[in-house]
């Protein structure tokens, strides 16, 4: 059950999506930018830090509180979304899960704020879900770290003001151990962004390239001290378990719009004589859909009371991430397929977001990595090792 200040939150958010972010949503997939009055006003509203304890500046909501929210900011443009999803997922978490109470008191409530925008920089070239192949190395030095490496990908690097930076610090360590997390701020010498990707979708979503050529910092900036020297792999993966639920409540908002737009096209689309929605094969296109919905929602809040309670932290995420983000996509075709020719064409919102949703099979563990997790962990709990 929600309390009434959660439930305010939900509606007042509800409410700014659906008055004023999706009338922009043409305007920012033009200008491949979230209007800055937008962000204002997204960070007015805590939306920088809505998974952040209270203690540390931000809302506090738990999980079962979170995708709820997250279901109104996925039905308009994941843009949106992106500017301070990275905040709250998977960078903020680095901070919840890995570092000192000191760290926490001193940099969360500048990323709960939205005074800092946080990018999450592992992924690399020949390294992502896989961490054997982290080449980017930091070596000790006194009192500091020198970094040096490239990463790939990196969501909101054009804009950010810190990076949680993955780097190999013992180089005789197999796999994800011997990686240490590390926070490095926007104008530190050495560190490079380079210019906007170029996406399929997603427009006002920034990634880039990460360059850090013998970027130093002090050994303060380990996230966990001392003891975080090569935990930091392990870190993430504890962080991953709450992303990939975000993300699949991110992808049930975006499965209601377009079966809202896929709803109201077929209902005033003439074509000989009648609205198309009178044809039964439209109609099962459409049932097709809503069943999707309703599975992925109830999947998803199911999952997000395991997490809070404890009970399932492994096999529920991945299942609610891979089911929901490959039932958005079922529901993107079918919309572009209800709306025919019109659904191929720019400018129409189940274009874009046809677009938009291929990211989701991709971004916080490929479907085929969720595969690779569930089963595993279920032959782990059948004795299998």
């Amino acid at each position: 059950m929600l309390d009434d200040d959660v439930r305010q939150i939900i509606a007042a958010t509800r409410r700014f999506v659906r008055e004023r972010v999706v009338p922009a949503e043409a305007d920012i997939e033009q200008s491949d930018a979230i209007p800055p009055d937008l962000r204002r006003e997204a960070a007015e509203m805590g939306l920088f830090g809505f998974a952040i304890p209270e203690t540390y500046g931000g809302l506090g909501l738990n999980m079962s509180a979170e995708v709820r929210l997250v279901f109104e900011l996925g039905y308009t443009t994941p843009a949106f979304r992106s500017m301070f999803g990275t905040n709250n997922g998977i960078a903020g978490h680095v901070l919840l899960e890995g570092a000192t109470e000191e760290q926490k008191k001193a940099y969360l409530p500048l990323v709960a704020s939205g005074e800092w925008t946080a990018s999450f920089a592992l992924t690399e070239e020949n390294a992502g879900s896989d961490p054997a192949g982290l080449a980017t190395s930091a070596r000790r030095d006194g009192d500091d770290w020198v970094i040096n490496g490239a990463k790939r990908f990196i969501t909101n690097a054009p804009v950010a003001d810190v990076f949680m930076v993955f780097a190999r610090t013992d180089p005789d360590a197999k796999g994800g151990r011997g990686i240490t997390a590390f926070m490095v701020e926007r104008g530190t010498p050495g560190l490079g962004v380079g210019p906007k990707d170029h996406k399929m979708g997603q427009a006002g979503a920034w990634t880039a390239d990460v360059t850090l050529d013998d970027v130093r910092v002090p050994a303060s900036t380990v996230i966990g001290g001392e003891d975080g020297v090569g935990r930091g792999y392990a870190t993430a993966m504890r962080c991953l378990a709450h992303g990939r639920i975000h993300i699949a409540a991110l992808c049930v908002g975006l499965t209601q719009r377009l079966l809202d737009e896929s709803v109201a096209y077929a209902a005033s689309r003439v074509q000989g004589g009648s609205v198309i929605g009178e044809h039964q094969l439209v109609q099962g296109l459409l049932a097709d859909s809503a069943t999707d919905l309703y599975a992925a929602r109830a999947l998803v809040t199911e999952v997000a009371a395991g997490f809070d309670d404890g009970s399932d932290t492994r096999i529920g995420p991945s299942c609610a991430k891979y089911f929901a983000s490959e039932a958005v996509g079922r529901v993107a075709d079918r919309a572009v397929q209800i709306h025919g020719g019109a659904g191929y064409m720019r400018g129409v919102p189940v274009e874009r977001f046809y677009r938009d949703a291929r990211l989701f099979r991709i971004y916080e563990g490929t479907s085929q990595i969720q595969q690779i997790v569930i089963a595993r962990q279920l032959l782990r709990d059948a004795g299998v090792r």
